[in-house]
């Protein structure tokens, strides 16, 4: 348990996150599915988080009220009346999700939050080492599309990789950092001598060197896939179009 900033022992209560939490959530909260399915209810619940569906805002106020009238005086549990509501399906979220026009489509914020990890795994900081990006790159990458891939749009997959690998050509330029070392490496991935001397005297930005014609025919595609950087728009595709075999 965390207190003031600090973490404290306790004696009560599951760690955040622990894996037995959802079990013993299953457990607590089997009579409620039960009581929902003879209800005839549509819901979805992963632990302790229910969305309920309904045909009216009426009848969720009244489904609302007597859940949690049932959760309280039933199974003892205190309903969070704070995050409890009734509202449309298009304004309403669970899990990181929300529906619209008939899709599962993940919402903005953890996007917003996933690329702000991203970006601070590719932040141009030195001492630490391309491969040890792109391995840091893919544990986190793959543990987000297995929960929220679902729900990205393949547009976003597709501007995700360019971007990652753009931020990695930063990186790569921000640690040869002298004009001979940045024309000698170009040279060595295959980049035609003048244009390399070209982009190594440049007092361009990493930013801007980083989608230059020269730097992404150096550092192409193939060359981060020989690295192991992981593809979203792969995993996007192996997500909604996976590949069955008998």
């Amino acid at each position: 348990m965390i207190v003031s900033g600090r973490l404290q022992p306790t004696k009560l209560g599951v760690p955040q996150g622990s894996p037995v939490s959802p079990i013993l959530s299953n457990i607590l909260l089997d009579l409620l599915d039960k009581e929902l399915e003879a209800r005839g209810h549509k819901f979805i619940r992963y632990a302790d988080d229910v969305a309920i569906f309904v045909k009216s805002k009426r009848a969720g106020e009244r489904v609302l009220d007597s859940v949690s009238r049932y959760l309280e005086t039933k199974l003892k549990v205190k309903v969070n009346q704070r995050k409890s509501k009734v509202s449309l399906v298009k304004e309403s979220s669970v899990l990181g999700f929300k529906i619209h026009c008939k899709k599962l489509r993940t919402l903005d914020s953890k996007v917003k939050v996933f690329k702000q990890a991203l970006k601070q795994i590719t932040r141009r900081c030195p001492g630490i080492s391309i491969r040890s990006r792109i391995y840091r790159l893919k544990q986190y990458i793959q543990g987000w599309m297995a929960h929220y891939g679902c729900g990205l749009k393949y547009n976003d997959a597709v501007a995700f990789d360019g971007w990652i690998r753009r931020r990695l050509r930063m990186c790569y330029w921000k640690q040869w950092r002298k004009p001979r070392r940045r024309i000698r490496e170009l040279i060595k991935l295959g980049v035609h001598k003048r244009e390399a001397i070209n982009m190594g005297l440049s007092r361009k930005s990493y930013w801007r060197l980083s989608k230059t014609l020269a730097t992404n025919a150096g550092l192409n595609n193939e060359h981060f896939d020989n690295m192991g950087l992981i593809s979203m728009c792969t995993l996007w595709c192996n997500i909604h179009h996976p590949v069955t075999t008998r």
